[in-house]
């Protein structure tokens, strides 16, 4: 068989920046349409999930979104198309502060004194159990973007053999949240920090005053002041969730520290030119994953978005492409 043409970026999207910026705003907002449920947790809150189901019976994927994003995220709508379209469903779930209420246009925030974070795998555990519970016949995937990424290998890593989701893919994952955090302390990614600090400024904020009682502990001129990703995590992240810091928090939640226990087939995609985190920690994660994980890397693509094609109207996005083919593979 002929070998497939190597991918390449999009002319009009070049360089790692423009590739970021583009994957994150340069697409439709209405891709595909939603049923919503609020599934209870044991602490007293809802998740919200988004689902798009297709046949009786069908391959679930579980989609994790990244920093910020939702289920309403482009890229998040897009791969959730590419799967529908291979004829599977998807659930997305909206990690806790993030979904988007349809009526107003604004984010759901949580009913209790926390925020999601890159090692909180309990509330993925908790949907993975509902759904696999509800049809076991339906062989269980999941997908997870940078943070979601995070989350999701972290959550393999823990599970082991007895993970119930039989494949998984990532795209974009950052793998060591030190060395990405302070990567992205220096040049043009400070750009996305600060984007990134004023919404979760917002929303710690709102959890400090909606809960005084339980958030006494947290010094909220610190979360405030913060330039960085670190300054924010030791300030509001670590405190919020038991950790003793954010030394601590990346310490113990960088998926780096999980890929050697993984146990089902991942498929994990990259870019070295990815403005998120240092060239090297792909070296690294690729040194320490165990033979069940599949870690791909490509020159080129920028943060989570890998956009090509000949224009900006027809543009295809690689990852997302790659990850539907490499799932639709899986033996049912």
């Amino acid at each position: 068989m002929p070998k497939s043409p190597e991918p390449r970026p999009a002319w009009w999207a070049r360089g790692p920046h423009a590739q970021t910026i583009w994957g994150r705003y340069g697409r439709s907002t209405r891709l595909v349409i939603y049923e919503r449920e609020l599934l209870p947790t044991p602490d007293g809150d809802d998740l919200v999930i988004d689902h798009l189901n297709g046949p009786a019976g069908a391959p679930r994927v579980v989609v994790l979104h990244g920093l910020e994003g939702s289920s309403h995220a482009v890229y998040v709508q897009g791969l959730a198309r590419g799967l529908a379209g291979a004829g599977m469903s998807v659930s997305v779930l909206n990690f806790r502060s993030c979904a988007l209420d349809p009526a107003t246009g604004k984010r759901v925030p949580p009913r209790r004194p926390r925020l999601y974070h890159s090692g909180e795998t309990r509330d993925l555990d908790l949907l993975v159990e509902t759904l696999a519970g509800r049809d076991p016949r339906a062989p269980l995937c999941a997908v997870g973007f940078s943070l979601g990424g995070n989350v999701l290998l972290k959550w393999l890593g823990e599970q082991g053999a007895r993970s119930r989701v039989e494949a998984a893919a990532t795209i974009s994952v950052p793998y060591d949240l030190m060395a990405a955090s302070r990567h992205l302390e220096r040049g043009f990614s400070r750009v996305y920090v600060s984007h990134f600090l004023k919404q979760l400024k917002r929303k710690a904020a709102d959890v400090l005053a909606r809960f005084p009682g339980e958030t006494e502990h947290i010094n909220g001129d610190r979360i405030r002041f913060a330039q960085t990703f670190y300054a924010f995590d030791d300030s509001a992240t670590a405190p919020m969730n038991g950790f003793k810091s954010a030394t601590d928090y990346y310490r113990k939640s960088s998926a780096l520290r999980f890929l050697s226990d993984i146990e089902v087939p991942t498929l994990c995609l990259n870019a070295e030119d990815d403005p998120f985190l240092p060239r090297e920690v792909l070296r690294a994660a690729r040194d320490a994953a165990s033979e069940d994980v599949k870690l791909t890397t490509i020159p080129w693509g920028g943060h989570a978005s890998f956009a090509m094609g000949s224009w900006p109207w027809r543009a295809r996005y690689w990852a997302e492409e790659r990850v539907v083919s490499w799932l639709a593979e899986r033996p049912a």
